[in-house]
């Protein structure tokens, strides 16, 4: 008992060192310190997050040590650095080539601008060479290729946003080449890009079910894929477009009119055929668009009649030759010559040098005049009048023909002709007709140079060109207005009267 009692006491003094005063002996105190601090400094480090950041530092710290302080990754910087000398030496020889054998033969246009694009990356593609080969000679080693791999990546997103800022010279598809390519070559020298492959593989729509009745499904990568092919097939088609218009347009048999068809043709088709492309390409079942093309028919019929309208009325207009490129036409207030045809317009070039886009329709709805239909030689009219006092009136109406035939612009056959219209009210009229075969140039313009010269030649013949006089007779009016008719009658003659006394 006595025992229990000395062994409870001795629990108690480690328990409590401290004796009554307050205070512990150093090697007591000197335990209850440290054990005293370890609870509140853990506290502390699950508040600041200390004991998670610790765990990813120490994982950081391992991954470096065991992924990238490795004899590979160091033969792989080596192989990057070393990669640029021989890359240096020979991009110039390469440019020299490209330069000198390559771009000289290429035609103008976009060939040529790809070739002087390549010339002026020579060194960036003859480092990727020796990058490509560098990683085919690694994996014949078995040696690892990431870090190469990045670096092909990155410098292959560079040289495509170069290639097509250079050769296309678009802002568009430049700034599209580098949204895409740079995005793609990270996510690819990251090795996440087959990760991100597989998540936009998995958001997926149903769109319907093939034969079989299984669903097929319209993935987000699909849809991406969709847009690429057809940029790429769009572009291929413009370029296809314009090069085979340029060889449209040199073959001299073909009217103009035919020349316009076709390639209004080619603008509608080959953007089609480039969507109908690129949805083929990507796998897409075209047995699901019977709804979505019924659909798109109604909208069509309900709110773009006016579009529709337009896109055969061009059609139409080209097809029956009633106007075609350089013809000069008169649509409304609108008189100039037709300069091109598109799919829903007609670009109209008035004298003033401003051009009026008329859509198709109102040509077939309201009509047109075509000063060059089938002839570009045209009948103007300057119609004047002379007083009844005039006496050789034969005489006249050959000096008119004659000084018609001074202006520059009118034709000599066929021949002006003065045509005595009418006898009028207050002068006998003549019709001065005469012909001109440059419409293009404008109609008033010369019709003012005829009168010109008609105004002159009845000043000269010293005849006179009346106007209308007209005389007002008051048959019945109130007494109050014929007396003050008659008084400012009285008194102008008055003023006269007293003007003519002055005067003498």
């Amino acid at each position: 008992m006595r025992q229990d009692e000395e062994t409870q006491a001795e629990n108690n003094g480690n328990a409590h060192p401290s004796d009554a005063s307050g205070q512990s002996d150093a090697p007591a105190d000197g335990v209850a310190a440290g054990e005293g601090v370890a609870p509140d400094a853990s506290a502390i480090e699950k508040l600041v997050g200390f004991d998670k950041l610790r765990g990813e530092l120490i994982e950081i710290l391992g991954w470096l040590q065991t992924q990238m302080l490795t004899i590979d990754v160091a033969i792989q910087a080596g192989i990057l650095f070393a990669a640029v000398a021989p890359a240096a030496l020979f991009g110039p020889q390469l440019r020299k080539f490209i330069q000198g054998q390559v771009a000289p033969r290429a035609p103008y246009g976009v060939l040529r601008r790809a070739a002087s694009a390549f010339a002026h990356l020579a060194t960036p593609i003859a480092l990727f060479v020796i990058l490509q080969l560098a990683v085919l000679a690694l994996k014949t080693a078995g040696v690892s290729t990431g870090l190469v791999e990045a670096g092909v990546s990155l410098l292959t997103a560079w040289i495509v946003i170069r290639l097509v800022t250079l050769v296309i010279r678009s802002p568009f598809w430049s700034k599209f080449a580098f949204y895409v390519a740079w995005p793609i070559a990270a996510l690819d020298a990251f090795g996440v890009l087959d990760d991100v492959v597989v998540q936009l593989q998995a958001f997926s729509i149903p769109i319907g079910e093939d034969a079989g009745g299984n669903t097929q499904r319209f993935s987000a990568l699909d849809l991406i894929r969709t847009v690429f092919i057809f940029g790429v097939l769009f572009w291929a088609a413009s370029f296809a477009s314009n090069f085979i218009k340029g060889r449209i347009n040199a073959i001299d048999e073909l009217t103009v009119s035919f020349k316009a068809l076709l390639a209004k043709i080619l603008d509608v088709m080959l953007p089609v055929i480039a969507l109908i492309a690129a949805l083929q390409i990507v796998g897409f079942p075209f047995g699901t668009l019977a709804i979505f093309g019924g659909a798109v028919g109604l909208g069509i019929g309900l709110g773009m009649q006016r579009t529709v309208s337009n896109f055969f009325a061009g059609f139409t207009l080209i097809a029956d030759k009633s106007i075609k490129p350089g013809d000069v036409i008169e649509v409304g207030d609108t008189y100039g010559w037709v300069t091109n045809m598109s799919a829903r317009y007609v670009s109209v070039r008035t004298r003033d040098g401003t051009a009026h886009l008329v859509p198709n329709d109102i040509f077939i709805n309201e009509g047109v005049t075509n000063w060059s239909h089938s002839d570009r030689v045209v009948r103007l009219h300057a119609p004047f009048g002379v007083a009844y006092s005039t006496k050789d009136l034969r005489d006249l109406a050959r000096r008119a023909e004659a000084t018609a035939l001074d202006v520059e612009r009118v034709l000599k056959t066929p021949a002006p002709r003065c045509n005595l219209m009418e006898f009028g009210d207050s002068s006998i009229n003549f019709d001065l007709r005469f012909w001109i075969n440059d419409p293009a140039n404008g109609s008033s313009n010369v019709r003012s140079d005829v009168l010109m010269a008609v105004w002159d030649l009845l000043a000269e013949m010293d005849i006179e060109v009346p106007f209308p006089q007209r005389d007002l007779h008051i048959k019945s009016a109130p007494d109050g207005l014929k007396m003050a008719l008659e008084d400012r009658d009285g008194a102008v003659l008055s003023q006269r009267r007293e003007g003519v006394t002055a005067a003498e």
